[in-house]
């Protein structure tokens, strides 16, 4: 039996690798009896056009791509897919647009939804609010819930927004360009360290640039390469007050190769964040064999496990000394390679097919419409 599967991907224009790439890995590894459609419409400017709109305007034609003209690409491409897989749960309300019984979303974290879990931790305008409920809405409608860790589970059903029977477990996985070094490629260089991330406060770059500061102190050559950014006001401003704005820099629409031989040469990879739905960066480096220093969060225990070091946040002594002995007396902490290998894109695209699959054999519970 034929599968058809209908892939909905973010909008690319709006610029979310992680996201990107979960789309890509899934569409390239799936398993024989699948057929995919990748739904991936073009970005349509309306409001962006107007001179001297600028950020208002892009995040008007965002609204209206997400919330009017793609609904209705699904629903054409609902007519000629047995089930409708939606790639980041942002874009769950376009489960609103096919029948419940035959849609899945796949939760990579719960941030789109705080202003309605938790208002006073993030307080947000009326007309933002009722959006974050449309969108919830459709993940509650959704038939099946993917997740990537434990931790986005437990969370998922601490605030009893699906029935655990409806929840999969599909990590992510480990893209074929992280490798670890060779002998005709870089060694790793003393001379930096990297951090992997987007700009967004729950990655803490604040912590980032103060770690760094007490280690460039006594090592004045050291340099700090941040993928992703642009750096916030704030973090500008951190850089400017600490003075160490020539020995810090960023990169951006980075291959995956060329990540791939920053990871590789890096004295270690940063992982800050105080909350994370899976930390990628953490598996990227170790399958590079690059040393990992990451926040004692649960999700980063989980994907790191032994193969990594854990300090607490916002403890900058704990992560320079850590860091201090990295550097000092680099070494293959046995374990690398082989805690990244257990992540793999074919396995996260056999669970969610055959997740699928198991729906269309009457496998699974069937939910119920809440609209």
């Amino acid at each position: 039996m034929t599968l058809r599967l209908a892939c909905v991907r973010d909008f690319r224009a709006e610029g979310w690798p992680s996201m990107d790439l979960c789309a890509d890995q899934l569409l390239a590894h799936l398993p024989l009896g699948v057929i995919a459609e990748d739904v991936s419409p073009m970005f349509r400017r309306r409001f962006g056009r107007i001179p001297f709109s600028r950020g208002v305007g892009y995040n008007a034609d965002r609204l209206l791509n997400r919330h009017v003209f793609l609904p209705r690409i699904v629903r054409s491409v609902a007519s000629r897919a047995d089930f409708v897989h939606i790639v980041d749960h942002s874009y769950a309300h376009l489960a609103r647009s096919v029948p419940p019984e035959r849609c899945g979303v796949y939760c990579h974290d719960l941030d789109a939804f705080r202003s309605i879990l938790d208002p006073v931790a993030e307080p947000r305008p009326l007309w933002f609010r009722r959006l974050a409920e449309r969108t919830l809405e459709g993940l509650k409608r959704a038939a099946v819930v993917f997740h990537s860790t434990a931790e986005i589970r437990e969370r998922i059903l601490r605030h009893r927004l699906v029935a655990p029977e409806r929840l999969i477990h599909a990590p992510y996985g480990v893209a074929a360009e992280f490798t670890p070094a060779t002998e005709c490629s870089a060694q790793a260089d003393s001379t930096y360290l990297l951090h992997v991330g987007s700009n967004i406060p729950r990655k803490r770059l604040d912590v980032l640039l103060d770690v760094f500061a007490t280690l460039w102190k006594q090592r004045p050559a050291l340099k700090l390469i941040q993928v992703g950014g642009p750096w916030p006001a704030e973090q500008r401003e951190q850089i400017e007050r600490l003075g160490i704005g020539p020995a810090v820099s960023q990169q951006r629409d980075l291959s995956r190769r060329q990540l791939a031989e920053l990871y590789r040469r890096a004295a270690a990879v940063l992982v800050t964040s105080e909350a994370e739905g899976f930390g990628l960066p953490v598996i990227e480096a170790l399958a590079c064999g690059a040393p990992v220093v990451a926040s004692d969060i649960p999700v980063l225990r989980e994907v790191g496990g032994t193969a990594a070091e854990y300090c607490s946040i916002a403890d900058i002594p704990s992560w320079a000394a850590a860091l201090t002995r990295i550097i000092d007396e680099p070494t293959q902490r046995m374990g690398r390679v082989e805690q990244a290998a257990q992540y793999t894109w074919s396995e996260h695209a056999r669970i969610i097919c055959t997740a699928y699959d198991r729906l269309a054999k009457g496998l699974l519970p069937r939910c119920e419409s809440s609209s």
